[in-house]
């Protein structure tokens, strides 16, 4: 129990989450949580936050005269949500993130349009340098509401074994 209103930190136990080396399989499908529905104002406030000044992406009228609806939500916001909506399952436990690959962005998203993400591991092995660490691959496709893919990527993460000690194998799928 706490004393002079300051939380007794004993009482929040730290509990482990993510998946470890060990629970990923070649091949294996993880369908990701619920997804998330992107608005103008995540669209407005990212774009405007890391300077990206596209008017395709702040100004109505000149998405308009482009052929689109609306604005167009600016992809990195995209990538960077379908990457957001993948960590619970693929590299929550830690480990350094190793990079992208691949990435298409496959049709523009709007204002309102909900994306959802799964992803399908296409390579791991075990790191030649570091112990009881395996490297993990997936492929990620991001789908909007009416389950239209809208941004595919390759991912690699680093990725802790199970009590320090990785299965000494290398697995990879052809055509990832």
């Amino acid at each position: 129990m706490s004393t002079g209103g300051a939380p007794d930190l004993d009482s929040f136990p730290i509990v482990a989450k993510g998946n470890k080396y060990e629970d990923f399989e070649l091949d294996q499908v993880m369908a990701h949580h619920w997804g998330r529905t992107l608005t103008q104002a995540d669209n407005v406030t990212f774009s405007t936050a890391t300077c990206a000044w596209l008017p395709l992406h702040l100004n109505v009228e000149y998405a308009r005269s482009q052929g689109h609806p609306d604005t167009v939500i600016n992809p990195m916001l995209i990538l960077c949500t379908a990457v957001g909506l993948s960590v619970e399952d693929l590299s929550e436990s830690g480990g350094p993130f190793l990079g992208i690959d691949d990435c298409s962005f496959v049709r523009p998203v709007y204002p309102g349009d909900t994306i959802s993400t799964t992803s399908r591991v296409v390579a791991m092995r075990t790191s030649a340098s570091k112990p009881g660490v395996g490297i993990v691959t997936w492929r990620t496709t991001a789908v909007n509401q009416k389950g239209e893919p809208v941004v595919e990527f390759v991912r690699t993460n680093l990725v802790a074994a199970r009590n320090g000690s990785a299965v000494a194998t290398t697995r990879r799928k052809e055509n990832a």
